[in-house]
């Protein structure tokens, strides 16, 4: 595994972040430092995107993402955040809420796929306790 991407919620709306070289909206996650264990990765990255720093997170799937040269792997994640705090100095400049999946997105490829896996995901665990 080599990356971890999160798709969170916070006060009932989906998180979305902006990366300082980009006009677009992207959901929070990044690499794997070595010796770093895939969950610690998605807290982190969460972290450093966001400022959340008290959160619910669950792991929803594995992904394969091929460029025709190298086949890279990663997992998605779902949380559910209950706190945020100050954003981190980093190379996200701003968070925003949204109700639905945001119509400028960086990757516009994976990440409505993304969206859907999430969504399916929350329906096939209604009933469980994600709080």
């Amino acid at each position: 595994m080599k990356f971890a991407v999160i798709s969170a919620i916070y006060q009932g709306k989906w998180l979305y972040v902006k990366h300082k070289d980009r006009d677009s909206w992207e959901i929070p996650g990044g690499h794997r430092e070595p010796g770093e264990l895939i969950d610690e990765t998605a807290k982190r990255e969460l972290f450093e995107e966001t400022g959340s720093n008290e959160l619910n997170l669950v792991p929803i799937c594995d992904y394969s993402m091929d460029d025709s040269v190298n086949k890279t792997f990663g997992r998605l994640f779902f949380a559910r955040i209950k706190d945020i705090g100050q954003l981190p100095v980093s190379e996200i400049v701003e968070i925003r809420l949204f109700e639905n999946l945001p119509l400028r997105l960086t990757y516009l490829e994976i990440q409505p796929k993304i969206f859907e896996k999430t969504l399916a995901f929350i329906k096939d665990c209604e009933g469980l306790h994600l709080n």
